[in-house]
């Protein structure tokens, strides 16, 4: 990824498109990408320019929080619950069979079935959301909560509790770090996407002075356009808009004017 370009041009150039970086990993199922790379004969990478780093027990243990205070458990993510097990191991706690966990989805619920002995009763879960399990939340509200989370999150969950009058504790267990992108720094892409600001971040982490020149830049969300316009650069594609549901939609398009 070059950083020797001039400064951003505000006119769209339509240059050809053959390459485009991806910030973030091979998707698992289902690659919106393959179609689009085969239809227009393009070389599409995947890099993530972000990754997650649990924190040490030394780490965890400066925010004065303990564990084992604790009886009731709220996962969002599979992320949240690896790291809360692997802390619990690293301190040498047990695992109360009397905790509860009250869990944003099945698929997060059941993740949980790679630590504990799984008690349906001791688990709840909700259809997408964690409000879907307001009710067990207020059946138990008199529980002491703990919200494992990353360094990255919104004020939805501990508003939430606030509006029902429950007693949330926040605690950071693992962050998003920037990756190391240095082995990118001669090869240039005709398009970089991406997915959040936390990777527009890290393009400037390893390659401070990056510069646009002919490089287009795509963007996927409010934050992230945001983001980018905040460092001077020119978004030349976005998504979601009314016309363009998703990134692969948007890119289509784009090329298509590049033809």
């Amino acid at each position: 990824m070059t950083t020797k370009k001039s400064k951003t041009s505000i006119t769209e150039a339509y240059t050809p498109v053959k390459t485009i970086l991806i910030s973030q990993p091979v998707p698992s199922r289902g690659n919106p990408y393959l179609d689009l790379e085969k239809e227009y004969n393009l070389k599409i990478d995947y890099r993530p320019f972000i990754h997650v780093e649990g924190l040490s027990a030394k780490e965890f243990r400066e925010q004065r929080v303990y564990i084992d205070q604790y009886s009731a458990f709220v996962f969002l993510s599979r992320k949240a619950i690896e790291n809360f097990f692997r802390l619990v191991e690293e301190m040498r706690l047990k695992v109360d069979p009397d905790w509860r966990y009250f869990c944003s989805s099945e698929a997060v619920a059941n993740y949980l079935k790679k630590f504990i002995k799984f008690r349906k009763r001791k688990v709840f879960a909700g259809e997408r959301s964690i409000r879907d399990v307001e009710k067990y939340i207020l059946r138990h509200k008199d529980e002491k909560f703990l919200f494992p989370k990353s360094n990255i999150t919104t004020d939805i969950v501990p508003n939430y509790f606030k509006d029902l009058g429950v007693e949330l504790k926040e605690s950071i267990m693992y962050k998003s770090v920037a990756s190391d992108l240095s082995d990118l720094r001669d090869i240039f892409y005709d398009v970089l996407v991406f997915y959040s600001p936390l990777e527009l971040e890290s393009l400037y982490e390893n390659f401070p002075d990056f510069t646009q020149g002919k490089t287009r830049i795509a963007v996927y969300g409010e934050k992230t356009k945001a983001a980018a316009e905040s460092k001077n650069l020119f978004v030349n594609i976005s998504a979601p808009t009314p016309k363009f549901r998703s990134m692969t939609m948007a890119l289509e398009d784009y090329i298509k004017k590049t033809l």
